[in-house]
C-alpha cells in the first residue's frame, strides 16, 4: 500500500533557509527498514544526521512513497544539506512482514472453544480470514477471548489477539463453523500392487466425515504389515478391500513339503499351484508323484501336508 503525505511537518519548520553549501547527500531511492521508526540515514545517504528519528515507520508488510516536495521539507527540518534538482525524485521506504499463519490462529481458537462445546475433533473453517501482517523474524503471542460455539448449528466466534515486538497489539473478531472429521489411515508414498505396508508407510490423519467412505481403514494396526491388492497414491486413505495378509508362498514357486504324521516327518520337493498367506491353504503338487495335494502355508517356501491327506488329482506326467 502506497502512502504520501507522510509527514506533516510545521509551517514554520519547512520555511527554515536551506543550507548553502555544496550538496553531498543523496536521495536514497528504496530502503526496507525492521525498526519502528524511520531515520535520516533511511531516506539520505551520506549525512551526518543519519540516526536522528525522522519518523514512525509503515505497518508490517507497507511502504510509504516520498515526494521530492516532502524530502525538501525533511531536509529543512532536520538540517540535511539536499535539496531537488529535478523535482522528480523520491524515496520509498518499505517494511517486511510475515502474515500470522492461519494453523497457528485455529490452535489458539480450539483452546478458547473447546470448553464451549466443540468437539475435540473437529475441523475448523474460518470464515473471510485476513491473516495480520507481523514484522519480520517476529515471534507472535497469541490468546482468544469472547468466545461462543452453537452445537445446533456447529458456528463459532471468539475475538483473537495478536502481540508481537515492534507492533501495537490487535484484536480481530473471528467466525467460522467446526466440520466433524473422521479418522483415517493414510499412505505417505504411492505405493505399488504387492507391496506390503511398512510402519512409514503409513499414518493417522483427521479427514472430514463425508470424505471418510465405507471400508476406509482407521487403525495403523490395520494396514501395516499387509499386502496390497492395488496401487494406492500418496495421502489417499487405505481401503480394507484393498489389503491382504501377504503371500509367504507365491504361485509356481518351489517349495518344500513337510509331510507329518504320527511318529513320521518326511520332506520332499512341490510346486505350488496358488499363492497363499501363513496359515493359509494352498495346492501343491508333488514333483515326485505329480500328484497335487491340499497343504498348509506354514513359512516362506514350506508347507505343511498331513498324513493321510486325500489327494486332490494325479497331473499326467508329459
Amino acid at each position: 500500500m502506497n502512502r504520501r503525505l507522510l509527514f506533516a511537518l510545521p509551517v514554520g519548520l519547512l520555511a527554515l533557509p536551506g543550507t548553502a553549501r555544496a550538496q553531498t547527500v543523496a536521495v536514497r531511492s528504496h530502503t526496507l527498514v525492521e525498526d519502528q521508526v524511520i531515520r535520516i540515514a533511511d531516506i539520505f545517504e551520506g549525512s551526518s544526521r543519519g540516526d536522528v528519528v525522522v519518523g514512525a515507520a509503515p505497518n508490517p508488510g507497507q511502504r510509504f512513497v516520498i515526494e521530492a516536495s516532502q524530502l525538501a521539507g525533511i531536509a529543512r527540518r532536520f538540517n540535511v544539506e539536499w535539496r531537488p534538482i529535478s523535482g522528480s525524485e523520491r524515496s520509498v521506504i518499505e517494511r517486511p512482514g510475515q502474515a500470522l499463519s492461519r494453523d497457528a490462529a485455529i490452535e489458539v481458537l480450539r483452546a478458547e472453544l473447546l470448553g464451549l462445546g466443540l468437539p475435540a475433533d473437529a475441523e475448523l473453517e474460518l470464515a473471510a480470514y485476513s491473516p495480520p501482517i507481523l514484522p519480520l523474524n517476529a515471534l507472535p503471542r497469541l490468546s482468544a477471548e469472547g468466545g461462543s460455539y452453537e452445537n445446533a448449528s456447529n458456528r463459532f466466534a471468539a475475538t483473537l489477539i495478536v502481540m508481537a515486538d515492534g507492533m501495537p497489539s490487535i484484536r480481530m473478531r473471528v467466525t467460522g463453523r467446526a466440520i466433524a472429521t473422521a479418522p483415517a489411515i493414510v499412505a505417505t508414498r504411492r505405493l505399488a500392487v504387492g507391496e506390503v505396508v511398512r510402519p512409514e508407510d503409513a499414518k493417522l490423519v483427521q479427514l472430514r466425515a463425508e470424505r471418510v467412505r465405507p471400508g476406509t481403514a482407521q487403525r495403523l494396526e490395520d494396514v501395516v504389515g499387509m499386502q496390497l491388492r492395488r496401487p494406492i497414491g500418496t495421502e489417499l486413505p487405505f481401503m480394507g478391500a484393498d489389503l491382504m495378509v501377504p503371500h509367504i508362498i507365491a504361485k509356481n514357486e518351489v517349495v518344500m513339503m513337510v509331510v507329518e504324521g504320527p511318529g513320521l516327518s518326511l520332506t520332499t520337493q512341490g510346486r505350488a499351484l496358488e499363492a497363499a498367506p501363513r496359515g493359509g491353504r494352498l495346492s501343491v503338487m508333488n514333483l515326485s508323484s505329480r500328484t497335487v495335494v491340499e497343504a498348509e502355508a506354514i513359512g516362506p517356501g514350506r508347507v505343511q501336508v498331513r498324513l493321510g491327506a486325500s489327494p486332490l488329482r494325479t497331473v499326467e506326467r508329459s
